[in-house]
């Protein structure tokens, strides 16, 4: 093997180190210093033993004693200091390759090369010297180099965290002081504090100013969301007795058989559910149930009188078309007196069958009056032709509007709504009699 030949992962190795180091390590090319030759190769070249077996190793600043050698051949003397020297060679290798493959520690990577410079001028060794310095100084540099960039990325690493708790702080100000959504903002202010907990390298100086801002958001928070839940329960209070009373006077008018005001009242009584606002949960459903159901048993009640009703007035229709049909073989032109008595009794009967569904009113009111008015005629058509009797009829139809108004107004006194009505309408049909029957005198 020639001085130039390496074994593997040694001089060789070496080299590649350092062009690796220019890339991953420093921050600067750094020149890459010649190999260190591997000494037991060729021991003869660095060293040599003289006769008396003191064993020599050449410098450049000569030869220097490193040891003796009495136990066998001088040149497994000489081989025996160089494989010390090969050994403190692959110490520094084993560095450079660490430092250049970024696993090393710079910090103990630059007291290991320390204690091994400062060992290499009494090192008892043979080996090249001056080359295993130059390797020894190139681990101090990289070993220099990989402690100011490991100081660069703890400035960084600190600053980046210092700037994330900072960025925390911030958001949490915003929470504590805006938000309204209760739920996702407690929620985020506990990740928040979950993440502050992962971040470190802060200085405790910056640390304990931001955690003495980012506390004083959580409280202010925490204050804020229980003044706002305070209020929440003082009105869900008020709301709780507003809806009991609301409550109260739905299920006194259960019984009530004033259908269209009452009506109205649960409708108001709905609208002033609403604008009560809601009361505790459990107490609110409570209170819907019973509001719900008195509104329903009023309402079941309603219907079921009107159903009443509707039957009621549809039979009632029934019997004005018979009397519409009885009424249609009145025949005022053979005996008008016989005519008017009976249409008289017609009416009488009309009125006390009462009242029908109000889309048939019209119809029916229409077919009476068509009778009423063929009489009518029939009546105004006898008072011309029978003038001696003008006068008497006319005392005679004042007489009877006179006593139906009296009937109407004694019917009004006591509170008979129905009578007083039925009354007044024949007062108004003997008045239109009396009006024809003036007219007829007037104009003879």
């Amino acid at each position: 093997m020639t001085e130039h030949e390496t074994t593997p992962g040694t001089t060789g190795d070496s080299g590649a180190g350092a062009v690796v180091e220019e890339t991953q390590v420093a921050s600067a090319p750094v020149a890459v210093p010649p190999p260190v030759p591997v000494a037991s190769d060729h021991p003869d070249r660095w060293g040599r033993v003289d006769e008396d077996g003191t064993v020599y190793v050449k410098t450049a600043d000569g030869e220097r004693v490193v040891g003796s050698w009495q136990a066998g051949e001088p040149v497994e003397g000489l081989a025996h200091f160089a494989r010390r020297f090969d050994d403190i060679r692959t110490e520094v290798e084993l560095l450079v390759t660490r430092l250049t493959s970024g696993a090393g520690d710079p910090k103990h990577a630059m007291t290991s090369a320390k204690h091994v410079q400062e060992g290499l001028a009494e090192a008892a060794v043979v080996g090249d010297l001056a080359a295993l310095a130059a390797r020894v100084e190139h681990v101090l540099t990289l070993a220099e180099q990989g402690l100011e960039a490991a100081k660069i990325a703890k400035d960084e690493a600190r600053a980046a965290a210092a700037a994330r708790k900072q960025a925390l702080v911030e958001e949490a100000e915003v929470l504590a002081n805006e938000s309204t959504q209760w739920k996702s903002a407690g929620d985020r202010l506990r990740t928040i504090l979950d993440e502050w907990k992962t971040i470190r390298g802060v200085d405790r100086k910056t640390d304990e100013q931001l955690w003495r801002r980012f506390s004083k958001a959580r409280d202010a928070f925490n204050r804020r969301r229980g003044s706002h839940f305070a209020d929440l329960d003082r009105q869900r209070g008020v709301a709780k007795n507003r809806k009991q009373e609301l409550v109260d006077e739905a299920e006194k008018l259960v019984e009530s058989d004033d259908w269209g005001p009452t009506a109205g009242r649960y409708k108001d009584l709905m609208v002033e559910w609403k604008a009560a606002g809601r009361a505790p949960k459990e107490a609110d459903d409570a209170l819907w149930q019973r509001f719900r159901a008195a509104q329903d048993a009023f309402f079941a009640r309603r219907s079921e009188a009107f159903n009443e009703r509707d039957a009621e007035f549809s039979a009632n229709a029934k019997l004005k078309e018979e009397l519409l049909a009885e009424a249609e073989h009145i025949d005022p032109s053979h005996d008008l007196e016989a005519a008017r008595q009976q249409l008289y009794r017609i009416q009488e009967r009309w009125d006390a069958i009462g009242k029908v569904p109000r889309e048939r009113v019209r119809e029916l009111e229409g077919k009476l009056r068509t009778i009423e008015e063929r009489v009518r005629g029939a009546v105004d058509a006898q008072w011309r032709r029978s003038d001696p009797e003008a006068e008497a009829r006319v005392a005679q139809f004042r007489e009877r509007v006179e006593q139906f108004e009296a009937q109407a107004e004694k019917a009004r006194s006591s509170g008979d709504k129905r009578r007083a009505e039925q009354a007044e309408a024949q007062a108004q049909q003997w008045r239109e009699w009396l009006a024809a029957a003036e007219q007829a005198v007037a104009s003879r």
